[in-house]
């Protein structure tokens, strides 16, 4: 019977069942995505606004670098994810990876061009190093108790969404209001990052051994090894024999990655996916009108190139993989087709913080009176206090258990609330005592976060009834990609009274509250539907690499999210608004037309797994 059990301080208490260091990692995760959501939601509202005090971007440009920062903000983490296994481990990885986010979120509240592009660079790195590693001390701290890892990630994806809900509703409110300026929306999400990263640092002996760097992890496993044999001794009776061969410590029993020859598909398949960038570079070049400027050039004749011919190496050097048996490479294939389809996903549903906000910005009716207002005021008090109440409310319980050993965390934690709540007040203080308050663009991105809150119990109770149609993962994508697709056509609809060409409008806030709503229900189809069927297909010694191909998809998907966007005012002119968002419906839907015809075939592929 194995005994190894990993040291947690804190196993003397517990919050909802659950081990405090859990809530750590909840309130660190809470700080660090109220940052990026903060931020995402004031970068295109910024750029198409007033820019660094000279002239305000062009729609085009704001998209084709919000589709760059996203695109690259999921391409960073496999590299920081590589550096903790290897190098930092996951307590330094997250603890770096805030601090760099930190400088980049105060580098962007000075709004100067060089300052501000240094800050888009930081927060690429700092993501990557924060956002793997911090999951995978949440995975480390349940590793002896699976029962209760599904329970303690829907927790943490709880912070998840309570960090982007406080962060798009504060950082707009106060970047967007002229009274107070875009500086101080992204210097709020530098301050609670900042805040993050201290209350994690003095509590991260909650964590005991977990997260350790691999030198540390060795270096406490030789003491307890020298302990271990320091008070061996051997029974009466029996005797060790001599002849048996010692065991080297060192010997790694699990299986390799990949077959003998992945040095080899390496250069093969990196040469065949440079030279498939290489021809589509010349294509594009050839016969593409030229550029605007240097960064429409980077985003539409680069970066397609570059995607494409990484996507072609990357794929073909796994699925080359002669040490694959036929079930597991039917199986790779099937995440690779999945993979392949929450693209179109993941493409539409972040028009969220691109042309959906400029689509906020520009023609929807924000400014209110009379009841529409008295109703704004009451809804917002409502949405905003009730989750700030819960949270606070966690936040004691937490306090209750850790204050003791981890007080100046809990200090740290505790003021962050403070400042929460007088952000709140001031800012429901002002809505109330204005005739006519104006609701910021960035306020509608909240829905999301809300919805999620308040559906996820119901799909996870849908899912486990076991309906027999809604069993198969395709049916389930499938019905993700019709829900978004139904959403946009909400908003096409919606965009019918807006002549072609128009640059503003002032329609109904209806149709981006029912959009968000749909889009919502589909991406708790998605989501979290796509990362169980990873775990469940992918071989397991390819586990960690086929959730890059899952990360890829989401780079792909994010970065073509603002190419597409940034052709909103061309495609507007030629086919008005509601053409533009009619595209975002017809091709989800489409896709999911196509799912739901290889369903067969997938299931077949994917070998028993439903």
């Amino acid at each position: 019977m194995d005994t190894t059990t990993v040291r947690h301080p804190e196993d003397g208490g517990s919050i909802f069942g659950h081990r405090p260091g859990l809530f750590v990692l909840f309130f660190t995760e809470m700080w660090e995505r109220f940052s990026y959501y903060g931020m995402r939601v004031l970068l295109v509202v910024f750029l198409v606004d007033v820019a660094f005090g000279d002239t305000p971007w062009e729609r085009a440009d704001a998209l084709a670098l919000y589709g760059i920062y996203t695109g690259l903000v999921y391409f960073t983490p496999m590299i920081g994810g590589i550096l903790a296994d290897r190098l930092l481990g996951y307590r330094k990885a997250v603890v770096l990876g805030a601090f760099i986010m930190t400088l980049g979120h105060a580098a962007m509240a000075f709004e100067t061009s060089g300052l501000f592009y240094t800050g888009l660079a930081l927060l690429i790195i700092g993501n990557g190093l924060f956002k793997p590693n911090i999951s995978s001390i949440v995975g480390q701290l349940y590793d002896k108790d699976t029962e209760r890892k599904d329970g303690a990630y829907t927790i943490f994806y709880m912070g998840i969404n309570a960090g982007a809900f406080l962060g798009i509703l504060l950082c707009s409110y106060y970047g967007e209001n002229p009274n107070y300026g875009y500086g101080y929306g992204f210097g709020l999400a530098g301050i609670f990052m900042l805040i993050g990263l201290i209350q994690f640092w003095f509590a991260q002996d909650i964590f005991g051994d977990i997260g350790l760097s691999p030198r540390q992890t060795r270096e406490l496993e030789a003491s307890k090894s020298d302990v271990t044999e320091s008070r061996a001794v051997e029974p009466e009776g029996f005797t060790v024999d001599a002849s048996l061969a010692p065991v080297d410590a060192e010997e790694d029993f699990t299986p390799s990655v990949g077959g003998d020859d992945d040095g080899q598909r390496a250069l093969i398949w990196g040469g065949i996916g440079f030279a498939v960038a290489a021809v589509f570079y010349f294509l594009i070049a050839t016969f593409a009108e030229p550029q605007a400027n240097a960064l429409q050039t980077f985003s539409r004749e680069f970066m397609p190139p570059i995607i494409l011919g990484a996507v072609v190496g990357f794929v073909g050097w796994i699925v080359a993989d002669k040490s694959l048996k036929k079930v597991e490479r039917d199986r790779v294939w099937s995440i690779i087709v999945f993979s392949f389809f929450i693209i179109f996903f993941w493409w539409a549903f972040e028009q969220a913080g691109g042309s959906m906000t400029i689509f906020a910005l520009d023609y929807t009716e924000r400014n209110l009176t009379g009841e529409g207002a008295t109703y704004f005021r009451i809804a917002n008090t409502a949405i905003t206090v009730i989750p700030v109440v819960v949270l606070t409310w966690v936040l004691f319980k937490l306090f209750s258990i850790t204050f003791k050993n981890y007080s100046l965390s809990n200090i740290v934690l505790g003021l962050a609330f403070v400042i929460i709540w007088i952000l709140i007040g001031n800012m429901l203080y002002e809505q109330f005592t204005e005739a006519a308050p104006e609701v910021p663009a960035g306020w509608f991105q909240i829905f999301n976060s809300l919805f999620i809150i308040c559906f996820a119990p119901a799909f996870a109770k849908l899912w486990e009834r076991k309906i027999s149609f809604l069993r198969r993962g395709p049916i389930k994508f499938a019905l993700g990609l019709t829900l978004l697709g139904l959403g946009f056509a909400i908003l096409a609809i919606g965009s019918l009274s807006i002549p072609d060409g128009a640059k503003t409008a002032s329609v109904s806030m209806f149709w981006l509250i029912a959009a968000y709503l749909f889009h919502t229900l589909g991406e708790l189809c998605i989501s979290p539907v796509g990362l169980s069927y990873v775990s469940k297909l992918a071989p397991v010694r390819l586990v960690g690499l086929m959730f890059g191909v899952f990360f890829v998809a989401n780079f792909i998907a994010n970065f073509a999210a603002g190419l597409t966007g940034s052709y909103i005012d061309e495609i507007a002119e030629a086919v008005g608004l509601s053409g533009f968002f009619g595209i975002f419906a017809a091709v989800p839907i489409t896709a999911a037309l196509i799912f739901i015809a290889i369903s067969g075939w997938m299931k077949k592929m994917m070998h028993g797994i439903e």
